[in-house]
């Protein structure tokens, strides 16, 4: 199975396609907020069988412009997804953190080194690893695809979930 995992962003979006079942990263590509306006999301779901969706969630911080822009694009993408027929999750990095690195208070460069022990060494372009190409904000979409790859939770907040209390 594929996983499209998203990590959302103010200025640029990350999305990475995870194979399951060879566990490699087989896809991976940027998409700069300014594009989205002419964005065609159905090239990008060609083969995917699943979509997640990196959640912000609230910690009692206050937040600055970033993290507005940054909840504008995950609706953004969820309304551009809206039409597909498999479930499109949010996927709290709070729960990629717990999942891969056994702590909520793990930095970015934890699930990291969480994800590189796990599927071995990125590599080089002569020696590839399964996470080649893999690097910066790529490593959270990686994240919550690997996430997603590993556990169902039905009690995971699910758009579906959202359009059935919305009557759709």
């Amino acid at each position: 199975m594929i996983y499209l995992g998203i990590d959302p962003g103010p200025v640029e979006s990350a999305f990475v396609w995870w194979d399951a079942e060879s566990e490699k990263v087989i896809r991976l590509e940027s998409i700069p907020v300014f594009e989205l306006g002419s964005f065609e999301i159905g090239p990008l779901l060609k083969g995917v069988d699943h979509v997640s969706i990196e959640w912000i969630e609230c910690f009692g911080m206050a937040v600055g412009q970033e993290t507005f822009r940054t909840v504008a694009g995950i609706g953004w993408f969820a309304s551009l997804l809206s039409g597909i027929d498999w479930p499109l999750r949010l996927v709290p990095r709070r729960s990629v953190k717990i999942h891969l690195c056994n702590s909520m208070r793990a930095k970015d460069a934890n699930v990291r080194q969480s994800l590189i022990d796990r599927f071995g060494k990125v590599g080089t372009k002569k020696q590839p690893g399964k996470l080649y190409g893999v690097a910066t904000h790529f490593w959270a979409a990686l994240g919550v695809a690997v996430y997603s790859a590993d556990v169902f939770d039905p009690a995971q907040f699910w758009i579906e979930d959202l359009r059935n209390k919305a009557g759709k």
